[in-house]
């Protein structure tokens, strides 16, 4: 079995393996610990360069366009809102005057309506006169033939 000497005490198997596990744990925590401090350290270099004027000057460059974007925004709202508005008394007025024109037609068609069956009524009573008046002349004509054959 192995074995070794460190400052006079002598180490065997097992304690051997639990050293070495030790030894190689501390190295691992001392390379991690000094990552961090170098990360941190870098860190710090950033951090004291960094122009806060310079991110405060953006954001407010920001802020102001931001501010600007929603008055126009605002401003196109307000815009369309009165142009839908506006739409919507033109069709109104156009629905407006379609019944008035409607209604017009409507009361145009009835009158022609009644001129026509008017004059309807005025042909067939004239026609139905004319037609008394010739069918009574063929009517007295034909007995007056019958009466009187020769006479003509």
């Amino acid at each position: 079995m192995a074995e070794f000497e460190i400052a006079g005490m002598t180490f065997k198997g097992g304690k051997m393996a639990v050293i070495l596990t030790a030894l190689s744990t501390l190295g691992g925590a001392s390379w991690a610990a000094f990552e961090f401090y170098k990360d941190y350290m870098d860190m710090k270099e950033i951090v004291q360069n960094i122009d806060v004027d310079a991110i405060d000057a953006k954001n407010t460059q920001i802020i102001q366009k931001l501010d600007d974007a929603i008055e126009y925004t605002r401003d196109i709202k307000s815009g369309l809102r009165d142009d839908i508005l506006s739409i919507e008394k033109q069709a109104d007025r156009v629905e407006d005057k379609t019944r008035n024109m409607e209604e017009k037609v409507r009361d145009m068609i009835d009158k022609a309506s009644e001129r026509f069956e008017t004059r309807r009524d005025s042909l067939m009573s004239d026609n139905a006169r004319d037609l008394k008046e010739l069918e009574k002349r063929f009517s007295d004509k034909l007995q007056k033939a019958l009466d009187n054959p020769l006479a003509d």
